[in-house]
């Protein structure tokens, strides 16, 4: 019997675990109590590791499909496949008629956070597609035009706030997102044990908003008219203040000119938030020793994701709480973030490159996922002809789902790195699986970056594998589109991959020693980060190193064209007349319905839906609607609903909760595992509804073109 000390690669809380193994059978998974994070605190996913490990259709070696079938095969077949068909495409068709998605997880695996850039750099694509543009992307827009880095992204300060004010955000299920916060319920639990006040919007009654001092149920997709009510109170009484910012803000003008326009009274009918409650909240945020706002999937999955993500950090500015203890402040990594030094890196921008079809705008490199299936469908030069997917499971997640679904099957050639023949790995040609998370290695490179505490902690590979690392994977599939062949040297990749970073990160290559992958990037960017520390004092110290509490940072992390932070940028403030149209335009049958979505404390997008641990109980795949809906539509508790919207139509079974405000109808994203080609016994069996068969690929958010998932306009019915 053996115990490993390692943190949890499942979710963005990096909780510290401790591991007990028998052989290679994991018969123990548990908080670890020393980790100087989590201390001891555990989540159902961390506790289903094992159940992952020891899934029976998880891949452990490649898939081929040979005569529509997926066998088995070696990876020099896999290889030679690969090598046979995809460069074949390329030089045919150009780089661009080969498109790559990354997945959610692809974030949770350090090989694929370090050696995926390799790939795609090696492709030379501008038909790069992520979970992002179905998630946070608005607030990467935000962030680089405030602050000159899609990473600079201010964190709430929970663990010394006196006053949190969340909108579109269930930490207590999600556990934390861009806001990494391992124990958020007792780290909640603080602000209100300490006297202070947590006061959530949004359209259901999570848990989060049940613990919560106040809870309002806001209209969805509403949320940047709700902000904006705030900001015009704090100008029209005489409540900002800047502190600290006194000199480093431009353009507050320009607010507060425009949020003249949305009057507390003239929202309220929208938002269905009180205007007298919008006033206190104002005041109430004013008047705090020290106060934070945050938003999350609610804000960014919207209409207005953009507008919503800036007016966040706008009344964070203009409190004074940016950049205070207390408030919204910016973490320092150890590694990989990219404003740790002064002025870093050169100002954001996008728009550099647009989709073929629709000329929808890149952002971060990418462009939006709601693109790819016309991408591929749309005959012409620059079609996408081959997929490669890391990771990820697009036929589910993304707008329109069942386009993508059928889009797939027109792909010459199509590539998966993935552990699961899935939804979309099904369409693929070749599916190269990766080692368990318990035989990898890992840091949390992403994620430290927006933790509310500076940390860093490294975890050892428990086990050892058969199985390639997926960094090997990676740099062999470079290889390939390099023209090098199947059998090209990946130790000399590797080399060449760690030098240039060394170079950059103005490393000495020979102080990090033998360490190849992974291990040799981590070393390099933790000797070139603002720490004295290596890898082998995180080796020696398995618990994790404290870096202690978030520390101002500014003006130095900023990298705007002012030195300043920018809080009225042109991007994202030619959104706003269509905001002020937003209030002119009807509001359409009192009757009609909006969909949301919600997640479940057991549930990981996806990927999470097969471990069995994970989806026992009731079924959880259900359309929450509220009572008077549910008695005016026709609905009974049990019953099924036909829920349809311009895209498709799904039955749903219906749960009839007063959770949900009216006028809203609440179905989980994730589920929809009763396609047929998948290996996933488990989730065959609890299949649910796919949710993104109603999600509209034409309806984006109009600055960085993120899917619009929350505040969707269906049709519900009995059937």
């Amino acid at each position: 019997m053996t115990t490993a000390t390692l943190t949890c690669p499942l979710c963005e809380a990096t909780c510290g675990l401790r591991v007990t193994l028998d052989g290679d059978r994991v018969t123990g998974v548990r908080g670890n109590p020393d980790d100087v994070f989590s201390h001891g605190y555990i989540c159902p996913k961390g506790a289903s590791l094992g159940a992952l490990h020891e899934d029976p259709d998880r891949l452990r070696t490649p898939m081929v499909k040979r005569d529509g079938r997926h066998e088995p095969a070696t990876w020099d077949e896999a290889f030679a496949v690969i090598a046979e068909r995809l460069p074949a495409v390329i030089a045919e068709h150009g780089a661009d008629s080969v498109a790559a998605y990354l997945g959610n997880p692809s974030v949770h695996n350090l090989s694929t956070s370090l050696y995926a850039r390799v790939l795609l750099k090696a492709l030379g694509t501008k038909n790069v597609y992520s979970a992002s543009s179905v998630d946070q992307l608005p607030k990467h827009f935000t962030a680089g035009y405030m602050f000159g880095h899609p990473l600079t992204i201010p964190v709430p300060d929970v663990d010394r706030t006196d006053y949190l004010l969340m909108l579109g955000a269930n930490p207590l299920v999600s556990n934390g997102s861009l806001m990494t916060a391992p124990d958020i319920r007792g780290r909640l639990r603080g602000i209100q044990q300490r006297g202070g006040r947590i006061v959530v919007l949004d359209p259901r009654r999570t848990r989060t908003a049940e613990a919560a001092d106040e809870h309002l149920a806001i209209r969805p997709g509403t949320d940047a008219l709700f902000l904006f009510a705030l900001v015009q109170v704090l100008f029209e009484e005489g409540l900002v203040t800047l502190g600290a910012l006194d000199g480093l803000v431009e353009g507050m003008d320009r607010v507060e000119a425009w949020a003249k326009d949305f009057a507390p009274e003239g929202v309220e009918a929208r938002t269905g938030i009180a205007a007298d409650d919008v006033r206190r909240i104002a005041r109430e945020l004013a008047a705090a020793d020290s106060a934070a706002v945050y938003g999350r999937m609610g804000t960014t999955t919207q209409e207005f994701g953009t507008l919503a993500s800036w007016l966040v950090d706008v009344l964070n500015v203009l409190t004074g709480n940016l950049d205070r203890p207390g408030g919204a402040m910016f973490p320092l990594a150890a590694a990989g973030q990219a404003n740790s030094a002064p002025g870093a890196g050169r100002p954001f921008r996008h728009d550099r490159w647009q989709s073929r079809v629709r000329g929808l705008p890149e952002v971060i490199g990418e462009l939006p996922v709601a693109a790819l299936a016309e991408e591929i469908r749309t005959p012409g030069a620059g079609q996408v002809r081959a997929l490669i997917t890391v990771c990820g499971n697009p036929c589910l997640s993304t707008p329109n789902a069942a386009a993508l679904d059928a889009a797939l099957d027109g792909l010459d050639f199509m590539v998966s790195v993935d552990v699961y023949l899935n939804e979309t790995t099904r369409h693929a040609d070749v599916i190269l699986p990766g080692p368990s998370p318990l035989a990898r290695p890992h840091y949390d490179i992403a994620l430290y970056q927006l933790a509310v505490r500076n940390v860093a902690n490294w975890s050892v590979a428990a086990l050892d594998s058969d199985v390639p690392q997926e960094w090997r994977t990676l740099l062999r599939l470079a290889g390939v589109v390099a023209g090098q062949g199947p059998d090209v040297d990946i130790t000399a990749l590797d080399d060449m991959v760690a030098a240039d970073l060394a170079g950059r990160a103005g490393v000495d290559l020979a102080d990090v020693g033998g360490r190849v992958g992974p291990e040799r990037l981590i070393d390099v960017l933790l000797r070139g980060g603002p720490y004295d520390v290596t890898l082998a004092d995180l080796e020696a110290s398995p618990d994790g190193v404290d870096l202690g509490s978030l520390a101002p940072r500014l003006p130095d992390v900023l990298s705007t064209p002012s030195g300043r932070i920018e809080l009225a940028p042109e991007p994202i403030v030619q959104d706003v007349p269509r905001l002020v149209d937003s209030l002119a335009a009807a509001t359409g049958d009192p009757g009609g319905m909006v969909l949301i979505g919600r997640r479940n404390l057991s549930s990981n997008n996806s990927w999470m839906h097969n471990i069995t641990p994970l989806v026992r109980g009731e079924n959880r795949c259900t359309a929450q609607i509220h009572p008077e809906d549910a008695t005016r539509l026709g609905l009974l508790d049990g019953g099924t609903a036909l829920i349809r919207s311009r895209t498709g139509e799904v039955k749903v079974p219906v749960e009839v909760t007063d959770v949900v405000r009216p006028g809203t109808v609440s179905v989980p994203h994730g589920w929809g595992h009763d396609l047929s080609g998948v290996r996933m016994a488990v989730a065959e069996t609890h299949a649910g509804t796919n949710s993104n068969v109603l999600s509209d690929d034409l309806l984006l958010d109009a600055p960085s073109g993120n899917a619009v998932l929350n505040g969707l306009p269906v049709e519900v019915a009995p059937v």
